[in-house]
């Protein structure tokens, strides 16, 4: 197995010379080797693209491992943290049984509130809900009463006076060149959308739009302002793998993981051991508390 950490080395020796390549003035290298002036900022930008590639594969071969890890550990050992957690209530219960102290009584339902979480509302009601509260549908579904249609939208006069001029005026088949006729179909299908909901306060704003015209073509970056724009994006795309391998790393599973890079199933196999000793430590506990708590009962003395 191989760490995002281990390759990171990598991949920083692959860029660690993209910053000062990308601040050499361009006329200096162009005269130092007759390349033209985009030349070296392009290469330090496919060298950075490479590391960077080379880096996300690392992160993503890593999260791959710590996912499947995570499924294996939850198969195997998941069962015995569940017997681990009931036998904590159980003991807690029977201490609370025992001495009545209400410190003890709440430390016993919060262990046994772990073992049996109560299901959320939003668990309870996934999908029929929100913020503010039940949906109408969701209402009418629990109280056995008709769902309501959505309410039919009738489009004032003016609204239709306004869509009629605008599919005239923007209708796509009026366009010859494709640029144009995609502009169009992209704007009567904002014009149908407003009309069917009967916006006339947006059908005038499109009105205004299209008597408007196009929008002039901006002027773009030059091939050196792309370039720099370029590198900047691989070092934030660069921080933010980093970020996520340094989560994966610091987890709980990627910590045990790197504990037996080579050997998981073998790590696994030791917890396993360790849990097994836990619990078999616990259900001596419990039996001890049990039969003492029969005891007390049958001699009398019991609280």
């Amino acid at each position: 197995m191989t760490t995002p950490e281990a390759e990171q080395s990598q991949a920083e020796t692959a860029a660690a010379a993209v910053p000062g390549d990308a601040e050499v003035p361009a006329g200096a290298a162009a005269q130092a080797d007759g390349a033209r002036p985009e030349e070296r900022l392009e290469k330090a930008v496919r060298a950075a693209e490479q590391a960077l590639i080379e880096y996300e594969i690392a992160v993503e071969t890593f999260r791959v491992e710590v996912d499947n890890f995570s499924r294996l550990h939850h198969q195997k050992l998941g069962p015995m943290y569940a017997r681990l957690d009931e036998l904590d209530a159980r003991i807690a219960e029977a201490v609370a049984a025992r001495t009545g102290d209400p410190e003890d009584i709440r430390k016993a339902d919060e262990a046994r509130a772990r073992v049996m979480p109560m299901p959320g509302v939003e668990e309870l009601f996934h999908g029929w809900m929100d913020d503010s509260g039940l949906f109408p549908e969701a209402v009418a579904m629990l109280t056995d009463q008709p769902v309501r249609p959505p309410q039919r939208v009738r489009p004032s006069d003016e609204a239709r006076k306004l869509y009629r001029e605008l599919a005239r005026k923007a209708h796509p088949d009026l366009a010859q060149e494709a640029d144009e006729r995609a502009r169009r179909e992209e704007f009567i299908t904002r014009v149908n959308a407003a009309y069917a909901r009967g916006d006339e306060a947006l059908l005038r704003e499109l009105a205004e739009e299209w008597a408007a015209g196009p929008k002039p073509v901006e002027q773009g970056p030059s091939a050196a302002e792309e370039l720099y724009a370029r590198l900047e994006w691989l070092a934030q795309r660069k921080e933010m793998l980093t970020l996520v391998a340094r989560e994966l790393e610091e987890s709980a599973i990627g910590a045990m993981l790197r504990l037996a890079p080579d050997d998981p199933d073998r790590l696994l196999d030791e917890i396993a051991e360790q849990l097994l000793t836990q619990v078999a430590e616990r259900e001596n506990e419990l039996a001890g508390l049990l039969a003492q708590g029969h005891g007390s009962s049958a001699d009398g003395t019991g609280v």
